[in-house]
């Protein structure tokens, strides 16, 4: 004989199993998403604290390559080379600036030229680099773990002249890329 109230009983226990486990497949599948999110978030943080950094440029210094208010990308673990464009830190903010001498090199500026080791450093500037101001005596040997820094903006003297040898720990990287924010 057939009884209808055991085929409704078993129908209504399937339907409760179906959805038993379609919630426990969603609060699976939430707990798979927020793991992804949390290990996302800690790598971003773990890569912007000791790889990469991100900084906004507030001055001229850099002028004409870096200028006021670009976003400036550094590469934290390179090694540094004469030539780079560097942020570091002096005076208690980030600055930008040009890695002009390494440790253990003799800077010099006679006529509006800069002289390493006594030999003639070209670079890319348009303007004249000039001692006057300086806050440290000409010629000067560059310490242990250090570089001397110069801004682009040669006129602007609150660099090396300025600070003296910027240690290597004040480094905050090599800029390897720039984002104009101007006419955007």
């Amino acid at each position: 004989m057939y009884n209808h109230s055991q085929e409704v009983t078993h129908l209504n226990t399937a339907d409760t199993n179906h959805k038993e486990r379609k919630n426990h497949k969603w609060v699976k599948s939430m707990l798979w998403f927020f793991v992804k999110v949390c290990v996302t978030v800690l790598a971003v943080c773990a890569a912007l604290t000791w790889v990469i950094g991100i900084y906004m440029c507030h001055d001229n210094a850099a002028y004409p390559m870096i200028k006021d208010g670009d976003f400036c990308l550094t590469y934290r673990l390179c090694e540094i080379q004469q030539g780079d464009a560097v942020v570091y830190s002096a005076d208690g903010e980030n600055r930008i600036g040009r890695v002009i001498a390494l440790s253990g090199n003799e800077v010099s500026i006679l006529n509006e030229r800069i002289l390493i080791d006594g030999y003639e450093y070209f670079d890319n500037t348009v303007y004249a680099t000039t001692a006057e101001g300086a806050g440290l005596e000409l010629p000067h040997k560059i310490s242990e773990n250090c570089v001397f820094v110069l801004n682009d903006y040669r006129s602007d003297i609150h660099d090396s002249r300025t600070f003296g040898d910027i240690p290597l720990d004040s480094l905050q990287g090599k800029i390897v890329f720039i984002m104009r924010r101007r006419g955007i």
